[in-house]
């Protein structure tokens, strides 16, 4: 019987210190990645971008959610920023537009190589987060109002009677649950309206859509509209989850990049795929296994050490590994990405 219950007490704590944070971490990335393959997809650069971009849409949900909160228009027990993100996905869209207009869609016309608008990408994204921090400053931020837990540990423990307990935050349910519903959304509109056919085609083949008539501003609008709400929720359900920090946030460029090239560049299923495996990945080789060896292992082979494979701060180190790994196994990613060939 204490052996099932060992047992039982060492799945709740992998539970609650590594799945639930993986899942909703890999969540997170996941929409950043859709949003990377989005930009490649149909515009033909890596948008180095992105991750700053996630900032300022964060900072745009912080700053409307702050003015809401400050007038005490709230709802109890919901994050006023989820009550904000429409407002901010149209601001960070006419962000996105500003840029293209300015930046990219000079290098559209004089049909620069793609290595050209990887560079312009980095001076976009100096320039985004530049924005950020003048703005809010460099100092961390959290998100205040808005229930805290789904249930604590506490409320689990006495619920179970175990010694380890599980606690769901607020944050973590509503990653996992916007992200598969956002996903969800994105896959339909890819491959079901009208819009969303065009935009394949427009990805496929862009001359042979110019030529049935595909209005090319209109895609690249449709592309940073989607962009636009991919990045702003996953940034803030990371900034929900982890508190708000422009570096923090300048830091997540290389897990995005990594699941999406390890899941296979312009592959939407495989940048969710690559997403989960990076997450995992570091959630696995960062955590401590003393306490949860201590309750599968009999006395004399319990742990001195913390049994940690990597220290944490080692823990984007891990995304450029396993990307290395992929490339040399497999080049083309976990699922077969098409390769862009500049002309």
């Amino acid at each position: 019987m204490s052996d099932s219950v060992d047992i039982l007490n060492a799945l709740a704590l992998m539970t609650n210190f590594v799945i639930l944070p993986a899942l909703s971490y890999g969540s997170q990335l996941a929409l950043g990645a859709l949003a990377v393959t989005l930009v490649y997809s149909v515009l033909r650069f890596s948008n180095f971008a992105q991750a700053d971009s996630m900032s300022f849409g964060t900072m745009i949900v912080i700053l409307l959610s702050s003015y809401l909160i400050s007038k005490g228009w709230i709802i109890s027990g919901i994050p006023t920023a989820l009550l904000v993100i429409p407002f901010a996905v149209i601001g960070m869209f006419a962000y996105l537009i500003a840029m293209d207009r300015l930046v990219y869609q000079h290098y559209r016309k004089i049909k620069a190589k793609s290595i050209t608008i990887v560079m312009a990408s980095i001076g976009v994204m100096f320039i985004t987060g530049g924005i950020v921090r003048f703005i809010l400053t460099a100092k961390a931020q959290k998100f205040a109002d808005g229930e805290r837990f789904i249930f604590s540990v506490r409320e689990f423990k006495a619920f179970t009677g175990m010694q380890q307990g599980i606690a769901l935050k607020t944050s973590q349910f509503l990653t996992i649950t916007i992200a598969i519903l956002l996903v969800a959304f994105v896959f339909y509109f890819l491959q079901k309206t009208k819009t969303g056919k065009a935009m394949r085609a427009y990805s496929d083949n862009k001359e042979l859509a110019l030529l049935s008539g595909i209005n090319p501003d209109k895609m690249v609008q449709i592309t940073w509209l989607l962009v636009a709400v991919l990045t702003t929720i996953a940034g803030t359900l990371y900034g929900l989850d982890k508190g708000f920090a422009p570096q923090q946030y300048h830091l997540l460029l290389l897990p995005i990049f990594a699941s999406v090239i390890v899941g296979g560049i312009g592959s939407p299923v495989g940048a969710i795929a690559g997403a989960f495996l990076v997450s995992f990945s570091e959630v696995l080789l960062t955590y401590a296994y003393k306490k949860f060896l201590m309750y599968l292992l009999p006395l004399s082979l319990h742990p001195n050490s913390l049994v940690q494979l990597i220290g944490t701060e080692y823990k984007y180190a891990i995304s450029f590994v396993i990307l290395v790994i992929v490339l040399l196994i497999k080049p083309t990613g976990l699922f077969k990405g098409k390769v862009i060939v500049d002309e």
